[in-house]
C-alpha cells in the first residue's frame, strides 16, 4: 500500500465511477461497486457528490478525504451515460472510450497526490477499466532524476478478474511500444532495440546480405550502426500446420532523411520512426502474454537512415530481394525500400494474411492526422477484421484508396523498374507509398498501415500522456485474437 503525502500511515487510492441518470439532469447513478461502497460508509459518497457541486458529467472528477479508514482519498470519476453504445460516426465504442478515459483522469489526480497502490472500479468493463488505468499512468521518465510516482493498480468490487487482466496486458503491450518509441535514439539503436525484445539474435548484416536485402542495406549503408533483423515466431495454435498471421514493422531507429536531409525543427521525433516495429513487436509480446490460439511471425528491418560518405545518393538505382531495381530518387523515402525486402522475406512463409505497419509518410498526417490509422488494402475481408478490432479498442482506421494511377507515378522510373516517389508531383504522398510498397505484395490478403499521424500523443487522446503513443498495439492484438474466429 502507498505512502501518501498527507499522512504517514500506509494508505490505498480508490477509483470510482458514476453515470449520468438518464432523463434527470444533474442525477447521478452509481456503478455496481461505488454503490457497495457508498453503503459500506452509510450513504455518505451519495451525500457528499450531492453537496460538492454540479453533477459529474462525462470526463469530470472529484476527490474525497477521509470517509473510508482503508481509502483515506476516493477519486470519483464521470463516466458519461450508462447506455452509450457503437458511434459510427467516431468509429469506436464510446462506452469503452468513455470509461478509459475517466479511470485514466481518477488514477492520475491520485498519482499525483504520491499515492501508489490503487484499487479501480471495473465501471461495468473492467478490460477498459484495466486499459485506462495502465495507459493512464504510464511515463516515460527513465532518464530523468525526479520521477514520478510509480503506482500499482487492483480491480475493485468486481468478479470480473480475466477482463482485467487481459486490459493490463493489452495496455502492457502499448507501452512497450511507447517505451522504444520514445526513449533516445542513442539509447534505442539497433541492436539495443533487438536485444529489448529478445535476449539472443541470430540475424547479423552477413545474413541480409546473403539475403539480398539490396533495398534494406541502400538505407542502412550510412550509419555506423549496423543494421539488424529481427524475426520473431508465436506459435499459439494448436494446429502445427495452420497458416501463421505475418507482421511487418519499419524499424528506422532514427532518420536524418539520409542525404535529403530533413530539416532540423522536430527531428528529435524520428527517434520514433521505428513505431511500426515497435507497435507489431510489442503485439506479438501480448499475443504470447494471452496465450491467443494463433500463429504469428513479425518482422523486423532496423536501421538507422544517416547521411555520410557512404550513405546511398538520389539518382542511385539499388535491387530489392524479388530482383526488382529501384531508383532512389528521395533518401528520406527510406521506409518503403527496408518494408519492401521485408515483405517479399515474409512470403516464404505462406502467411494467412499480411500487416505492414509504419510512421511511412507525412503526407498521411497531412491527410487524417491523429484521428486515425490509414490503411491501404487488396482485401475487403483484412479491411473488414481490422476495422471490427479498431471499433473495439478505440484505436480508430480509416480505409484509403488504392488507384492504378499512384502505381503509374511509382513505375515510371527513368533509370529502373520502380522510383521510391512519385514522378510527376508531391500529391497523394501516402497513396503512392502504399502503390510501391504492392509491387512487393503477391498474397491476397495484406495491409498497410501508415501510422505517421498517430505516432505521437499530444492531448488528443485522454489516457495518454503528451509523447510516444504506442498506437496501434492494442489493434493488432484485438485483430490477431479475432483471426481465432475468422479463418
Amino acid at each position: 500500500r502507498g505512502v501518501s503525502p498527507f499522512s504517514a500511515v500506509p494508505v490505498c487510492g480508490l477509483v470510482l465511477g458514476v453515470f449520468e441518470k438518464e432523463g434527470e439532469e444533474g442525477s447521478l447513478h452509481l456503478t455496481e461497486a461505488a454503490a457497495g461502497f457508498d453503503q459500506t460508509v452509510s450513504g455518505k459518497l451519495s451525500d457528499l457528490l450531492k453537496i460538492s457541486g454540479p453533477a459529474l458529467t462525462k470526463g469530470k472528477s472529484r476527490i474525497f478525504y477521509g470517509i473510508h479508514k482503508d481509502f483515506p482519498c476516493v477519486a470519483v470519476v464521470g463516466l458519461g451515460k450508462n447506455n452509450a453504445e457503437v458511434c459510427g460516426a467516431e468509429n469506436w465504442d464510446t462506452s469503452k472510450e468513455n470509461i478509459r478515459q475517466a479511470v485514466s483522469a481518477g488514477c492520475r489526480l491520485l498519482q499525483d497526490l504520491e499515492v501508489n497502490h490503487l484499487e479501480v472500479d471495473g465501471c461495468g468493463d473492467a478490460q477498459s477499466a484495466a486499459e485506462g488505468a495502465a495507459l493512464g499512468l504510464y511515463y516515460y521518465d527513465q532518464l530523468k532524476s525526479k520521477k514520478k510516482t510509480k503506482v500499482t493498480t487492483q480491480l475493485h468490487g468486481s468478479a470480473d478478474s480475466v477482463g482485467w487482466e487481459k486490459g493490463v496486458v493489452y495496455a502492457e503491450g502499448q507501452n512497450l511500444a511507447r517505451l522504444l518509441m520514445e526513449a533516445p535514439a542513442n539509447h534505442i539503436t539497433p541492436t539495443a532495440f533487438a536485444n529489448t525484445i529478445e535476449e539472443k539474435l541470430a540475424a547479423s548484416q552477413t545474413w541480409i546480405e546473403e539475403q539480398q536485402m539490396g533495398a534494406f542495406l541502400s538505407v542502412s549503408r550510412g550509419s555506423e550502426e549496423p543494421p539488424v533483423f529481427l524475426e520473431l515466431h508465436y506459435n499459439g495454435s494448436p494446429d502445427s500446420t495452420q497458416a501463421p498471421l505475418l507482421l511487418v514493422g519499419k524499424g528506422i531507429t532514427f532518420d536524418s532523411g539520409g542525404i535529403s536531409l530533413k530539416p532540423s525543427s522536430s527531428m528529435d521525433e524520428m527517434r520514433a520512426d521505428m513505431g511500426g516495429a515497435a507497435t507489431v513487436c510489442a503485439s506479438i509480446v501480448t499475443a504470447a502474454a494471452l496465450k491467443l490460439p494463433v500463429n504469428i511471425i513479425g518482422l523486423a528491418p532496423l536501421c538507422e537512415n544517416m547521411p555520410s560518405g557512404k550513405a546511398t545518393k538520389p539518382g542511385d538505382v539499388v535491387t530489392a530481394k524479388n530482383g526488382k531495381t529501384i531508383q532512389v530518387d528521395n533518401t528520406d523515402a527510406e521506409g518503403r525500400l527496408v518494408l519492401a525486402d521485408a515483405l517479399c522475406y515474409g512470403h516464404s512463409f505462406n502467411p494467412r494474411a499480411i500487416v505492414n505497419v509504419a510512421t511511412l509518410t507525412g503526407a498521411m498526417d497531412v491527410a487524417l492526422g491523429s484521428a486515425a490509422t490509414g490503411v491501404f488494402t487488396n482485401s475487403d475481408w483484412l479491411w473488414e477484421q481490422l476495422h471490427k478490432a479498431s471499433v473495439v479498442t478505440g484505436d480508430r482506421v480509416w480505409r484509403m484508396p488504392l488507384f492504378q494511377h499512384y502505381t503509374r507515378q511509382v513505375t515510371d522510373s527513368q533509370l529502373a523498374d520502380l522510383n521510391n516517389v512519385g514522378k510527376y508531383s508531391r500529391s497523394g504522398g501516402a497513396c503512392t507509398a502504399a502503390a510501391f510498397l504492392r509491387e512487393f505484395v503477391t498474397a491476397p490478403h495484406w495491409a498497410h498501415l501508415d501510422i505517421a499521424g498517430v505516432m505521437s500523443n499530444k492531448d488528443e487522446v485522454p489516457y495518454l500522456r503528451k509523447g510516444m503513443s504506442g498506437r496501434p498495439t492494442r489493434t493488432l492484438v484485438e485483430f490477431a485474437a479475432g483471426l481465432v474466429h475468422h479463418g
